[in-house]
């Protein structure tokens, strides 16, 4: 689906042997290398991303994710894949997901999520559904303008200057209503194989449905906003329990 871009990202985009990398597995290359090639593009990303967000400096946040994560990554199928957590000093809840793996977070959604850990696994493993389901580099490599920002710039980092141009907002946007609903069921598959509360994505959606009641929709941010409603959420994370039994 993504062939005759990456092979144009391959062809811009770094050192010989990475480039190398990128147009072999445009032609003939297996899942495990175009996984390695993906946490590549993500990794261009990330770097750009973090330059924009400031991080939230408290080793409490990072242990609590990194713990969280593990827990989750553990338990995804393909362990090719690997999973890395930040969180960002943003004013507003959110959270996005980039090709690879990089999985961002806001402080104020774990505070909504009052760090209770069933709720903030939640969060993390909807993120990982994005990557896992090829969501998040079908976003990427799909606009047009990272197709042109790839074509333009001779050098490595062509990723990263589309990112800076556009910046980290177009990240946070939603996806369509299909892929956040897939990623909220694989999500719920991962927090109840990582032995965490499923019960705990229905909690924090009921609270986000009180709090759009009664507060300025704005106060939200865009993340929540975009999203299906938390009413559709809950009946479909709700079926899936009722299937799992």
């Amino acid at each position: 689906m993504f062939d005759g871009l990456f092979y144009n990202l391959g062809k811009k985009m770094g050192p010989k042997v990475r480039k190398a990398q990128w147009m072999w597995t445009s032609l003939a290359g297996t899942e495990a290398e175009a996984i390695r090639l993906e946490h590549g593009v993500g990794l261009d990303l990330a770097e750009e991303a973090t330059k924009q967000l400031p991080l939230d400096p408290d080793p409490r946040t990072r242990q609590a994710l990194g713990e969280i994560g593990r827990r989750l990554a553990a338990c995804v199928a393909n362990q090719q894949r690997s999973f890395h957590f930040d969180a960002f000093a943003a004013g507003e809840p959110n959270a996005f997901a980039l090709p690879g793996g990089f999985i961002f977070v806001s402080r104020s959604i774990l505070d909504l999520c009052r760090w209770d850990p069933s709720e903030m696994a939640f969060i993390l493993s909807h993120e990982m559904a994005h990557v896992i389901r090829g969501h998040a580099i079908d976003r990427i490599v799909t606009n047009t303008a990272v197709a042109a920002a790839s074509r333009a710039a001779p050098v490595r980092g062509a990723l990263g200057g589309w990112l800076k141009t556009v910046g980290v907002q177009y990240l946070q946007t939603a996806y369509s209503r299909d892929h956040e609903l897939e990623a909220d069921r694989l999500g719920v598959r991962l927090v109840m194989a990582a032995g965490f509360q499923p019960e705990g994505a229905v909690r924090l959606l009921a609270r986000l449905a009180d709090l759009k009641r009664s507060a300025e929709p704005s106060s939200l941010g865009e993340y929540f906003s975009t999203h299906p409603t938390s009413e559709i959420r809950i009946q479909s994370i709700r079926r899936l329990l009722q299937k799992q039994g």
